[in-house]
């Protein structure tokens, strides 16, 4: 897995390359908060080049998403392949995340 960083318009995109799994979801969820914590509110998780993502990246999402609640923190997830969808859509995880067709769009939607 590789994570690449970006700020757009105010809002830090994290861009998500490989798997997600067990053995790295650590590193994914440091990722996450660390982006929170530096002061951005509004984190948009770009999917695009994600091929697959287990219950161990669900759990670092769903962790990153419970600390950024308190500061009126707010996490879109955008591009996910159909099967990282259904990955999402079987475990009820799409209910949980504001999910979009393109980083341009979760963007958009989080006031960047």
């Amino acid at each position: 897995m590789n994570i690449t960083e970006q700020s757009i318009n105010g809002v830090t995109v994290l861009r998500a390359d490989g798997r997600i799994d067990s053995g790295n979801a650590t590193e994914f969820e440091n990722a996450l908060v660390e982006a929170l914590g530096s002061g951005s509110t509004r984190l948009v998780v770009d999917m695009e080049k994600l091929t697959y993502i287990s219950s161990a990246g669900l759990r670092s999402l769903l962790i990153a998403a419970k600390k950024a609640r308190p500061g009126g923190g707010r996490i879109a997830l955008s591009a996910m392949a159909p099967h990282i969808r259904e990955v999402f859509d079987l475990s009820g995880f799409s209910s949980l995340f504001e999910i979009h067709g393109d980083a341009g769009a979760a963007v958009s939607a989080l006031g960047g």
